[in-house]
């Protein structure tokens, strides 16, 4: 009973890191994961790192564990939110894609997180999550959050990093990143809409008896949906490298709050 009592305090602060990293993290942020799922793997997760890695450095209950508890909350959301954040480039290039086709109103409901996103954003997220599974990238997601402990201890130096502006810095370079990616994802069906709204372009000043709108919404969507399909088996790699970006930005976030050098995404 007084090991549990000594061990209770850090459990509490490893439980509030797990907890708020599966809020945010993809997959297991979705909707359709039950609450009670996420709460017993973050509590199963909590009594193993608790039993590895917990007992080096014991916690004292007093005046200052609720900037702990908040500490670990923001260490955990963060890690969750950057790999939320690539998921999102996905999106972000589906919705390119359909305001080049002419697809950009007609919004559908996601399920996984209950907002309206785009339909080809949708359809990519969905494939995107599938690779997720059979690469088991789920596995990498929960080996990165146990082993965060070994990078980030309970005794971290987060407020000073966020003080110093080291994570901030850090984000902005993966927000940006983020949006690159999500260019690169959309920039073969985006060049080839605005080479066929070329085409349409020089058709009407050849012959100006051709009803534009007419031709042209049919005329982007057969192209559009040709090229997408086309380029669905090169999804496997865009989204391969995808995930090593995710891992290697978590991997640069906890050499940040660990006290090393801030590095470009």
């Amino acid at each position: 009973m007084e090991l549990f009592v000594q061990l209770l305090p850090n459990a509490m602060l490893i439980f509030c890191r797990m907890t708020s990293f599966f809020v945010v993290v993809p997959l297991f942020s979705s909707k359709n994961v039950p609450n009670v799922f996420k709460i017993g793997l973050a509590l199963f997760l909590t009594l193993i790192v608790t039993a590895t890695q917990g007992t080096t450095q014991l916690v004292v209950m007093d005046a200052q564990f609720v900037l702990l508890i908040l500490r670990e909350i923001l260490v955990g959301i963060t890690l969750g939110f950057i790999a939320y954040m690539f998921f999102t480039a996905v999106q972000i290039a589906g919705s390119f894609i359909d305001v080049q086709i002419g697809l950009g109103i007609a919004n559908v409901l996601d399920p996984m997180t209950g907002t309206s996103v785009p339909i080809l954003g949708n359809l990519k997220y969905m494939v995107a999550i599938l690779l997720l599974l059979s690469f088991n990238g789920h596995h990498f997601l929960i080996q990165g959050i146990m082993n965060s402990y070994e990078w980030i201890p309970l005794s971290n130096e987060m407020f000073a990093q966020v003080y110093k502006g080291q994570i901030s810095e850090f984000m902005i370079r993966t927000f940006s990143t983020m949006f690159a990616l999500s260019m690169q994802l959309a920039a073969p069906i985006v060049a080839a809409m605005f080479l066929t709204d070329l085409g349409l372009g020089l058709l009407t000043r050849v012959a100006p008896q051709f009803n534009i709108f007419v031709i042209g919404v049919p005329l982007k969507l057969m192209v559009g949906f040709l090229l997408i399909a086309l380029l669905m088996p090169e999804l496997l790699g865009l989204f391969h490298g995808l995930f090593d970006r995710i891992f290697a930005a978590m991997q640069k976030f906890l050499n940040i709050v660990a006290g090393g050098p801030v590095e470009g995404s």
